[in-house]
C-alpha cells in the first residue's frame, strides 16, 4: 500500500500543478477580457461601431466561459458531473455568442451605420489577434494534461475571440481605409455557423485529440 501510495503522488502533484496552472490562465483570461471588454465597448460607443461593441459583448460572455472554467479547475479530481455541467454552460455561452453576432450583423447591414474610424479598436483587435491563439494554445496543454473537455471547449472559444479579432480588424481597416462599413457584418454572419457547430460540439461533449 506504502509502495502505490509514493507510485500515485507524484501522479497527484502533477495533475494539481496543471489545475493550477488552468486556474491561472482561467483567471488571465478573465482579467484580460474585463479590460477588452470595457475598451472595445467605450470606443464603440464613441465611434457608433456595432461591431466593437459586440465585440466588447463577446468578451463579456468569454469572461463568463472563463468564470464557468475556474468553479470547474477549484475540484482537484475528475469530476464526471462536474464536468458536464461546465462543458454544457460553456456550450450555452456559445450559443448565446452566435445569436448576439448574428443579430448585431445584420442590424449593421439593414440599418446601413456607417461608423467612425477607430484607431483605439484597431490596436485592440491586433493585440487581441496576438494574445488569443497562445491563450488558446496554453489551455489546450492544461485540457490535455487533466483530460478536460470543459477546458478544451473553453480554448475553442478563445479560438472564436481570435477570429472574431480577426473579422473585427479587418472591418476596422476596411472602414477607415475605403470606408468599406459593410465589410465586418459579413465577415460576422460567415462566422456564425462556425461559432453555433462549436457550441453544439461543447454542449456533446464529442471528444477531441487532445483530450487523451
Amino acid at each position: 500500500m506504502k509502495k502505490a501510495s509514493k507510485i500515485s503522488s507524484p501522479a497527484k502533484t502533477g495533475r494539481t500543478q496543471h489545475l493550477m496552472r488552468g486556474r491561472r490562465l482561467e483567471y488571465f483570461t478573465l482579467g484580460w477580457n474585463m479590460v477588452e471588454a470595457a475598451v472595445a465597448i467605450g470606443a464603440g460607443v464613441l465611434a457608433g461601431s456595432i461591431a466593437l461593441i459586440g465585440f466588447g459583448v463577446d468578451s463579456l460572455i468569454e469572461s463568463f466561459s472563463g468564470a464557468i472554467l475556474l468553479w470547474r479547475l477549484a475540484s482537484p479530481a475528475h469530476d464526471e458531473s462536474r464536468e458536464q455541467v461546465a462543458r454544457r454552460l460553456v456550450g450555452v455561452s456559445l450559443f448565446l455568442l452566435a445569436a448576439y453576432v448574428c443579430f448585431e450583423a445584420i442590424k449593421s447591414l439593414v440599418a446601413g451605420d456607417q461608423p467612425e474610424a477607430s484607431i483605439v479598436g484597431i490596436l485592440l483587435a491586433a493585440v487581441s489577434l496576438i494574445v488569443m491563439p497562445l491563450l488558446a494554445r496554453a489551455k489546450r496543454r492544461v485540457a490535455a494534461a487533466i483530460t478536460s473537455q470543459a477546458l478544451v471547449a473553453d480554448s475553442r472559444q478563445t479560438d472564436i475571440c481570435a477570429y472574431l479579432s480577426a473579422i473585427l480588424l479587418g472591418g476596422l481597416v476596411l472602414n477607415a481605409l475605403f470606408g468599406w462599413w459593410w465589410a465586418d457584418p459579413v465577415a460576422a454572419l460567415i462566422m456564425v455557423p462556425i461559432i453555433a457547430r462549436e457550441g453544439f460540439e461543447a454542449w456533446q461533449g464529442e471528444e477531441c485529440e487532445e483530450c487523451h
